[in-house]
């Protein structure tokens, strides 16, 4: 039995290929080794985090989670966190899957009891929110922003002049839907599965980040298992990756028209108002590269 975790909605990019992993694993082993799904553990009520916790203390084998809540446990990670790092999603992925993802996962195995499969995408990141068109910087003067807690987040919104607020997932989605922030920056898929929609009229395509989710099994877990069984999981998340990218970037386009369709307007940036907002970051960029090692900014750059 393979137990495995998430934390999207069942018409995710993320559920669809966690459908696709379970299948594959059962094709793989003749039916031998079992896969339960747990799809949505916010459904339980408990928060997203607590699939880390789940797989680290054995209750489940594997999840997949956002890369930046392991910033503070690898710092190599944060490197994923430098706003405007990728050109588009095909650099994204091409790095991830190169020397640039083999040395964040080395590093990740050294820090914690993890063993790292590979990386989903969650996408680029925009920035939504409930009072205005946001254009330039300027613009987001006193909006209290939510984002995820890592600090190149935080300095990155505090260069724009807004004002940074860094809560996890479930109590932000409160937050937001109580007023008690005025904007967040999340991919469209996050956008819509959280129902944010909802109190937020206003989208700016900024792409400012872009958004890797670490595929994570219990690493005595794995090591505990057979060798025929370890290929079929490795062959099953390399299928199971390849359908997630995939649906994530035909999704992309769909949930835009679905946003729109509800009435969200959104803003396209021109390259000179995107540069406004890349400038202020520059020293953002310029810390990060100095506290985490040119050397894998260098790995994707190659």
């Amino acid at each position: 039995m393979v137990r495995i975790g998430g934390y999207a909605p069942p018409d995710s990019s993320h559920s669809s290929a966690l459908g696709v992993f379970a299948e594959s694993v059962g094709r793989q082993t003749g039916g031998r080794v079992d896969v339960e799904v747990l799809e949505n553990i916010l459904d339980l009520g408990k928060p997203a985090i607590a699939l880390l916790e789940m797989v680290e203390g054995g209750d489940l084998d594997m999840c997949y989670f956002s890369t930046s809540y392991l910033g503070h446990r690898v710092p190599e990670l944060n490197v994923l966190e430098t706003p405007f790092l990728f050109g588009g999603l095909d650099e994204a992925h091409s790095a991830l899957d190169g020397e640039f993802g083999a040395a964040l996962t080395a590093a990740t195995e050294a820090s914690t009891s993890y063993a790292v499969l590979g990386y989903w995408d969650n996408g680029f990141r925009h920035l939504t929110n409930r009072l205005r068109d946001v254009r330039a910087p300027g613009d987001l003067a006193g909006m209290r922003i939510r984002l995820q807690p890592n600090e190149l987040h935080e300095a990155m919104i505090e260069a724009w002049g807004g004002v940074p607020v860094p809560v996890e997932l479930s109590r932000g989605i409160e937050m937001i839907q109580a007023g008690e922030v005025d904007a967040q920056e999340n991919p469209l898929a996050n956008t819509v599965a959280y129902g944010v929609d909802g109190v937020h009229r206003f989208a700016t395509m900024t792409g400012h980040l872009y958004g890797a989710r670490g595929l994570y099994a219990n690493a005595d877990w794995l090591a505990s298992l057979g060798e025929a069984d370890r290929q079929a999981i490795a062959a099953a998340v390399t299928e199971a990756i390849a359908h997630q990218r995939s649906v994530a970037r035909t999704k992309e386009t769909e949930y835009r028209a679905l946003l729109a369709a509800r009435g969200v307007a959104f803003i396209d940036l021109t390259p000179d108002e995107r540069g406004a907002f890349v400038e202020p970051v520059a020293g953002v960029v310029a810390r990060a590269r100095s506290k985490y090692g040119a050397g894998l900014y260098e790995l994707i750059e190659s």
